[in-house]
């Protein structure tokens, strides 16, 4: 609670930050948005703290006067578009995508430009209760008094309706049907029920909820297509060039060595360029020039994963080694990420060793190497 009101009174990076595993995105990129606030000109929608062309800047980078902001999301920037178009409409909006494609930190971005506060989340699993998304309460209140308002206990959608600002549903697959409609109403009416009180919770303008759904767990806890209709759907992609994630994996991982204080330099561009090939190749089924098909393992290998991969070995040359990432250091973090099936994996992550990054040359030789000795 502490950390939402720093960041709600604008007053910049709180005291110990640089003791908080996980800031929000609203602390720590308070300057930023204060810089983008200040410079806008533009009309804001109700409940909104910045117009949409500066969340568009503040999500797709680009400078404010001296400022200048970092792109928070490297991809089409038409979509990033559409989803704060869809937010300013009374829509609710569902990004779709392959694990690791960011679905959660544009959500949690989104949040954190347009309301200052992306910490109203309800984080959907298979042990969610419709609970989480209404209203819970007090049990002891309840039985000394009744039903009272100081009883009941808002769910992070009721905070958020009540305020007019925007919810987070992470992963709403994850979530049995029943909690998934218990949702249909809320969106539809923009309302909360409490018979118990004799009453309802009206949403206030501005609220609007943001949801993430993962293409992985299609089958497991389907949306119905009541709910789906509710929602504007984005579907996002994985990135489109090798390039392009190279990019990506190369921002956030200097970003991570940073907030994390990792004891090693980051990886040479060659390092991560080896690094998001084989992740691209497995992921696809095929290397990179279409000449070979390739077995792809049980993991996702997302661009996510690969920056996982190399901030643990840099991890790992900081604290076991010299402080330079190693091929040997990149080996170790590949093995447990590629290989999460033990019998069907290794094969896989073996054939793979000796049918393509064996035949790549003098410049893969020693990854090659290293590989295959973690691998035996």
């Amino acid at each position: 609670m502490a950390k939402r009101n720093e960041a709600e009174e604008g007053g910049g990076k709180p005291a110990g930050t640089g003791e908080i595993l996980r800031a929000s995105a609203e602390v720590l990129f308070a300057h930023e948005l204060e810089a983008l606030v200040a410079a806008d000109k533009y009309e804001k929608p109700p409940g909104w703290k910045m117009s949409p062309r500066a969340v568009l800047t503040y999500i797709c980078g680009g400078t404010v006067g001296a400022a200048k902001i970092t792109p928070k999301y490297i991809g089409h920037q038409r979509l990033v578009e559409i989803a704060i178009s869809t937010l300013v409409t009374d829509r609710a909006l569902l990004l779709i995508g392959e694990p690791g494609t960011a679905k959660s930190w544009l959500s949690e971005h989104l949040a954190a430009a347009i309301n200052a506060d992306s910490t109203k989340v309800v984080q959907g699993t298979a042990g969610t209760t419709e609970e989480q998304v209404r209203y819970s309460w007090n049990y002891a209140m309840l039985i000394a008094r009744g039903p009272s308002p100081e009883a009941l206990i808002p769910s992070a959608i009721f905070r958020a309706m009540e305020s007019g600002s925007l919810a987070r549903f992470e992963e709403i697959t994850r979530c049995a049907s029943e909690v998934q409609d218990a949702m249909i109403s809320i969106l539809s009416e923009k309302t909360i029920a409490i018979p118990e009180l004799k009453s309802e919770m009206p949403a206030r303008k501005g609220f609007s909820i943001i949801a993430t759904a993962n293409t992985r767990d299609k089958g497991v806890n389907d949306m119905s297509a009541a709910l789906k209709r509710r929602f504007n759907i984005i579907v996002l992609p994985t990135p489109k060039t090798v390039e392009s994630e190279i990019e990506i994996v190369s921002k956030r991982v200097r970003e991570l060595a940073n907030h994390l204080e990792l004891k090693a330099k980051v990886p040479a561009a060659d390092a991560i360029e080896k690094v998001v090939t084989i992740f691209r190749e497995l992921r696809t089924g095929q290397t990179l020039d279409g000449k070979s098909k390739l077995k792809t393992p049980s993991g996702v290998l997302s661009t996510a994963e690969a920056i996982s991969v190399l901030a643990n070995s840099m991890a790992l040359a900081g604290n076991f080694g010299t402080g330079e990432v190693s091929p040997h250091d990149l080996a170790s973090a590949l093995q447990g990420s590629v290989v999460k099936d033990e019998e069907k994996d290794r094969v896989v992550w073996q054939e793979y060793l000796a049918n393509v990054l064996k035949k790549r040359g003098a410049e893969w030789r020693p990854l090659f190497t290293a590989c295959s000795e973690q691998n035996e």
